[in-house]
Order: C-alpha cells, then sequence, then structure tokens
C-alpha cells in the first residue's frame, strides 16, 4: 500500500480508537474518606485516614443573642481551637451543634486560616443559628479535614481522582 493511502486512513484509526475508549483509559478513581468520630476534641485527619499533627477542640460554648440580630433569640455561639495548625494553609473542620442523640442541629466548617486568637494561639469563635436552641447539648468536631477537595474523575478524568474528604455533615446526621 502506497504510504499516501496509510496517511490518508490515519485519522480514521484515531477516531476509532478514541470512540473505543482507549483515548480516555486514565486509571482514574475516586476514594472517599470514611467519616470520622465527631468528639468536642479531634485530631484531625486527611482524606486518606493519616493524622495531620493537629488537634482541633471546641473550647467553650453557651446559648446567647448574636450581637448584630439579637431579635432572632439565642444561638449557639462556640470558641475552638487548632494546635499544631500552620499559618496560613491549615486545615478546616466540621463543628455542628448536636441534641443528647447526637443528631447534628446544624453544621458549619470552621478553619484554622480563620482562628487568629490574641497570642497567635489559633482560637476563633462562631455562631450557629439552630432552629431549636433549647435542644443543643453539646458543640462536637468531625476530624476529617474539609480545607480542600481535588476534582473527581467525573470533573476531569485526566487530572482528577484520588482521596476526597467525607460529604460535610448536614442537619440531621447521626454524629
Amino acid at each position: 500500500m502506497p504510504p499516501a493511502r496509510l496517511l490518508a486512513g490515519a485519522p480514521l484509526a484515531v477516531l476509532l480508537l478514541a470512540l473505543s475508549g482507549c483515548s480516555a483509559s486514565w486509571g482514574c478513581t475516586d476514594t472517599t474518606a470514611k467519616r470520622g468520630k465527631a468528639s468536642a476534641r479531634v485530631q484531625v485527619e486527611d482524606a486518606s485516614g493519616r493524622p495531620l499533627g493537629v488537634t482541633a477542640k471546641v473550647v467553650d460554648w453557651r446559648l446567647e443573642p448574636h450581637p448584630q440580630v439579637p431579635d432572632r433569640g439565642d444561638q449557639v455561639h462556640f470558641h475552638y481551637r487548632f494546635d499544631g495548625a500552620d499559618e496560613y494553609s491549615g486545615p478546616a473542620v466540621d463543628a455542628c451543634a448536636v441534641d443528647k442523640h447526637r443528631v447534628a442541629l446544624l453544621c458549619e466548617t470552621v478553619y484554622s486560616s480563620e482562628a487568629f486568637g490574641p497570642n497567635g494561639d489559633h482560637t476563633g469563635d462562631a455562631w450557629l443559628a439552630v432552629e431549636h436552641p433549647g435542644q443543643v447539648t453539646a458543640v462536637l468536631l468531625i476530624p476529617n479535614d474539609q480545607s480542600h477537595d481535588d476534582r473527581t474523575c467525573a470533573q476531569d478524568v485526566k487530572d482528577g481522582g484520588g482521596p476526597h474528604p467525607p460529604k460535610p455533615a448536614a442537619i440531621g446526621d447521626q454524629l
């Protein structure tokens, strides 16, 4: 077969390979970490379950009106601290107000990078406007780092994949 005829068939061969799926077989896999056990003090772990060397702790919490919206009644005001966190790119964990059965009434992600503290001790505070504040018995932290989540295979088959943190906690989740 003459070389010109071989070259003319090359685009067809590439098209057939692409349609067969050979070109998209990058070996992309996603894994989702199992949600860690919530507690008032946790060792923060990455999406692979390895400890980051950072401890997150609920220092205290109370029910009180938020100073900017006092007419909305009591909200959960809590203080938290990250020990061992880096100044700029530290971890984030979900903080949840829970009832006596450890059911989440409301959750919010708190970031170590937003916890400044008076002596550089990575303390911060946050508010949770739960629907029934009288049901709150504790504020718990979930140890899974939520500070970043890489692209999934569905989003980017070539560069996505790998371990991902669990879905953030939501109202009604048993912790």
